[in-house]
């Protein structure tokens, strides 16, 4: 028998008042269970419905199929059993689902692309899902408020993770269902916002790793974690501050268990490269020591010419830490194989027994952020006061106005301040990062 979670509170007044609303929406941060409430109201609702043709749609038919009907087996999928199977309508994909009430049609749909409002005309749907609804396009997501008019028991559930204020789901639709029924007009609204701890099938263990990556202070946080609706103004490193800047003989006195060396190439902008010592047991990061070179257009700097340069400066870190070699690993950019084979016999010719490695990018950029945030957020960041233009990067780095409103967390990169540093930085940290999450358990928030 399988064991599941209960619903919050907050979880169940929502699926009370969805039986007797028409519109149902459940916003909020990330792993809040919103999905799934929505889900559990939408086949409540479903089981007893006069109409037999209703919509399940995502941005694509794959997150659709994938949220709604499976929904790691807690979707409609799981929910009906063995009283539904997969098929097709007119078509299109669709979910069969035996009722009380008779047979239901579940069709499954993509609204991502302005074209893809044309798949759903022709039908009435009695109910609509559609999950992350801000993600869709505006055709698709009008189409289907009009293909549920002559519905005889009118049904919309939308889930949606926080955009910013002025997206056009807030400007075009739901900000005007709130001030309706704010105003009393509208008593078949439904509106919930979860947070994370919401989510009951969470032990306070797991909370506390999920939070780990976020800076309390920072947008993410609030937009993340606590489902706000907020623009991408500010910095992005808000907890970075002169107390985690050391002088540098300070960090060159440390004793660090390991290293590692981050070489982002910049080709006409700079190439930066960053010397990172870690204490036992990942307690702290120190960005001891750094290169930085900026060409410009012209200048003729070759791979050669850099790799020459960048184990000059390597030399003089062995020269103040004997053990480096045994204890490090180089890592430079992916897209650069000829850096990397350059930087690599340099290193041989020198007799310095370092391994160059491609630099680690798998969990993505926005990924390799939030692991230096969080390593400010806690306390164990420190970096040399000698590194003027990687202390700028941490202080003005921020986020693209323009693509967070899109729905993307994006870092400005428009010259305006050493974005190369950050990128030399994350290269040598990140590859660490399972030490560095380890001993950053106990640090964590806890739930509140």
């Amino acid at each position: 028998m399988n064991n599941y979670a209960p619903f919050s509170a907050k979880q169940l007044q929502y699926l009370r008042k969805s039986g007797v609303s028409w519109l149902n929406v459940a916003e909020g941060g990330k792993r809040a269970g919103k999905n799934i409430v929505n889900i559990v109201a939408f086949a409540m609702a479903l089981a007893n419905h006069p109409d037999t043709l209703h919509l399940a749609a995502g941005v694509t038919l794959a997150a659709a199929k994938m949220n709604v009907i499976d929904s790691n087996g807690l979707g409609l999928l799981n929910i009906f059993g063995g009283g539904c199977r997969e098929g097709r309508y007119q078509g299109k994909e669709a979910l069969i689902v035996n009722t009380g009430s008779g047979k239901k049609v579940v069709v499954i749909a993509g609204g991502g692309l302005s074209n893809d409002a044309a798949r759903i005309k022709g039908n009435s749907y009695g109910m609509a899902y559609i999950t992350e609804v801000n993600e869709c396009h505006e055709d698709f997501f009008r189409e289907t408020l009009d293909r549920t008019l002559a519905s005889r028991d009118r049904r919309l559930f939308f889930d949606l993770n926080p955009k910013p204020p002025g997206h056009w789901f807030y400007r075009e639709f739901l900000d005007f269902q709130q001030n309706r029924y704010d105003e009393g007009k509208n008593p078949g609204f439904n509106y919930g916002h979860f947070t994370i701890w919401d989510n009951m099938s969470l032990s306070d263990e797991r909370l506390r790793d999920a939070l780990s990556v976020y800076d309390p202070a920072g947008l993410w946080y609030q937009a993340d974690i606590l489902g706000r609706r907020v623009a991408a103004a500010g910095r992005i490193y808000t907890s970075f501050g002169r107390e985690s800047v050391l002088p540098e003989g300070e960090l060159f006195a440390g004793e660090y268990e390991r290293f590692s060396i981050g070489i982002d190439v910049g080709g006409t902008d700079a190439t930066a490269a960053t010397l990172v010592g870690f204490d036992r047991g990942y307690r702290r990061v120190s960005v001891i020591d750094g290169f930085y070179h900026k060409q410009g257009g012209g200048a003729g700097m070759t791979d050669d010419a850099y790799a020459a340069m960048i184990t000059e400066k390597i030399a003089l870190w062995i020269e103040a830490f004997p053990n480096l070699p045994a204890r490090c690993g180089v890592f430079c950019e992916s897209a650069d194989k000829l850096f990397r084979q350059a930087l690599a016999n340099r290193l041989r010719r020198e007799g310095i027994g370092l391994t160059v490695y491609p630099s680690y990018k798998n969990d993505g950029i926005i990924y390799r952020i939030r692991l230096i945030n969080m390593l400010i957020s806690q306390g164990r960041f420190r970096i040399s006061d000698r590194m003027g233009k990687w202390i700028e990067a941490l202080t003005n780095a921020g986020w693209s106005e323009k693509e967070r409103a899109n729905g993307d967390w994006r870092r400005v990169d428009d010259g305006s301040y050493p974005v190369d540093c950050l990128d030399s930085l994350e290269y040598a940290v990140t590859p660490h990062k399972a030490g560095i999450l380890s001993e950053g358990k106990w640090r964590n928030d806890k739930r509140s």
